[in-house]
């Protein structure tokens, strides 16, 4: 066998090790939206208040985010299976704990600890594709495989729970995690090397602690502010955070081994590239969840119909990733995120003829539609990120692509569904702060249960209309600042960067 055709064809270990690793990936995208349609049945059990339950949908990707660039850092330097194993656990530790939790205070801690884990296994997982396929189009083609892996996670998330929830208690949705967990630990030491730096220096733990506390109280000043008005301590505790960042991002420029590489944003294709990270998930997170609050509590559907629904626009969303490096290939990045953020907006307005009394067919449209766009955004998002840098910078590169995505998602619940959610209490009945607490009282009159759900709708038609708007300028943007040349420029920094891959990179 020539080198070029070994070079050409990975081994059976390598396709071996994608399916291992697809197992910790499907878990972690799946659990920052599994909660969606599960929701209503868990405040039926625990009963948290409606900040509490906003934190139970919002601490996991808020840990997830604001963790991800410092574990990819630390991966790249003292070992991404080391890494990926002890996420791994704690992520089946923090999964165990959140199905029996007692309460919605210990169901809030559990979800942080998943995000934990969680922040610790997508970067590495991502990095050690890298290792695993050295040629330039098949690591294309397993990032492909990678990134619909992650978006099926997102997309399948509410149509997992709600089939679980039909059938089992609440408990489950978080218990299915176990086994998958229990596989990965058994067959990754066998099937995946170790992986780290040439040179790893050192983790510098004060960029660590103010990257994560300054996302974290930026995100909580955000989100109370626009849930709650402008008061003292969430603006305070948003400057707070936002000082935390600006120091942060300072610091970086001084450190020989930063925790982002800023160098990276000078490209226009990258930049653009992880800004579709960050908006395409705030619109779908906020989308898809109250849109299955919608499905349940305006039109009093099943959860199991309603998470029926939804499969239609994840299966578009999937073969979309799947496809999406091939397209690339042939229209370009330019093309390929034009593209991407027209069609997602154009799905977001097709929730706008919604109402009370009926709009399944305006649902499923949208899903389909904007599907095509998040298939792309995940797809596009990962590859650009790991084929722009050496080896031993991909897992923080995948972390920075990573955490837009995982910002993104804890920021469409935060803001978007913020907006919903003072928009249910300037036009609801002013009974409870959200539209199921709302339908729990007893003795509600008719008038008031169609002032509560138009209310509700309301909101999301708003949610819907400000982030397809956002798309549009983003689409027009796109279409605008980035060179047509976009496709020969990535074609020339992946086969550079898979040389430096190979020249700087070791596996142990």
């Amino acid at each position: 066998m020539s080198r070029q055709h070994a070079y050409n064809s990975p081994p059976l270990r390598a396709w071996l090790g994608l399916l291992v690793v697809l197992g910790p990936v499907l878990l972690v995208s799946m659990d920052g939206s599994i909660l969606f349609l599960a929701m209503p049945r868990i405040s039926q059990a625990l009963t948290p208040t409606a900040d509490q339950a906003l934190w139970m949908l919002d601490i996991y990707g808020f840990a997830v985010g604001s963790l991800l660039i410092a574990f990819g850092n630390i991966g790249d330097r003292y070992g991404r299976l080391r890494l990926l194993m002890i996420g791994a656990t704690a992520f089946g530790i923090g999964s165990a704990g959140a199905a029996f939790a007692p309460s919605p205070e210990l169901l809030i801690v559990a979800r942080a600890l998943m995000g934990v884990a969680g922040a610790t296994l997508l970067p590495s997982a991502l990095a050690v594709l890298s290792e695993l396929f050295a040629d330039p189009r098949r690591r294309a083609q397993a990032i492909g495989v990678f990134a619909a892996a992650f978006a099926a996670g997102f997309a399948v998330g509410p149509v997992a729970g709600g089939i679980l929830l039909e059938r089992f208690w609440w408990g489950s949705i978080f218990l299915i995690n176990i086994p998958v967990v229990a596989l990965f630990l058994l067959f990754a030491p066998i099937l995946l090397r170790e992986v780290r730096a040439t040179r790893p220096g050192h983790v510098d733990a004060l960029s660590v602690v103010t990257s994560a506390a300054g996302l974290l109280l930026t995100i909580y000043g955000l989100k109370h502010a626009a849930a709650e008005g402008l008061s003292a301590v969430p603006v305070l505790v948003g400057i707070t955070g936002l000082g935390l960042l600006a120091w942060f991002a300072r610091r970086q420029r001084s450190l020989q081994q930063p925790l982002i590489e800023f160098s990276l944003f000078r490209d226009r294709v990258f930049t653009v590239a992880i800004i579709t990270g960050l908006l395409p998930l705030a619109a779908w997170s906020a989308a898809a969840y109250l849109a299955g609050v919608f499905l349940q509590s305006v039109l009093d559907l099943p959860v199991l119909s309603a998470a029926l629904l939804a499969l239609p626009g994840a299966v578009v969303l999937t073969v979309t990733c799947v496809v999406t490096p091939s397209v690339v290939d042939r229209i370009g990045k330019r093309s390929a995120l034009i593209v991407c953020h027209f069609s997602i907006a154009a799905g977001l307005l097709f929730l706008l003829p919604t109402a009370i009394t009926g709009g399944i067919g305006w649902y499923v449209a949208s899903t389909v539609i904007a599907g095509v766009g998040y298939g792309i955004c995940f797809s596009v998002v990962a590859d650009t990120a790991v084929g722009a840098v050496p080896a031993e910078r991909a897992g923080s590169a995948g972390a920075i692509a990573e955490t837009s995505n995982e910002i993104g998602n804890a920021l469409g619940i935060a803001l978007l569904g913020s907006l919903a959610a003072l928009i249910f209490r300037l036009q609801g009945p002013d009974l409870a702060p959200t539209l199921d607490e709302t339908l729990q009282l007893p003795n509600l009159a008719p008038g008031v249960v169609m002032e509560a759900k138009t209310a509700f709708t309301t909101g999301l038609h708003l949610v819907a209309a400000v982030a397809g708007v956002l798309h549009m300028a983003l689409g027009i943007l796109a279409s605008r600042w980035l060179p047509r040349s976009v496709r020969a420029q990535a074609g020339s920094d992946t086969r550079s960067g898979d040389t430096t891959d190979r020249a700087e990179s070791t596996t142990r």
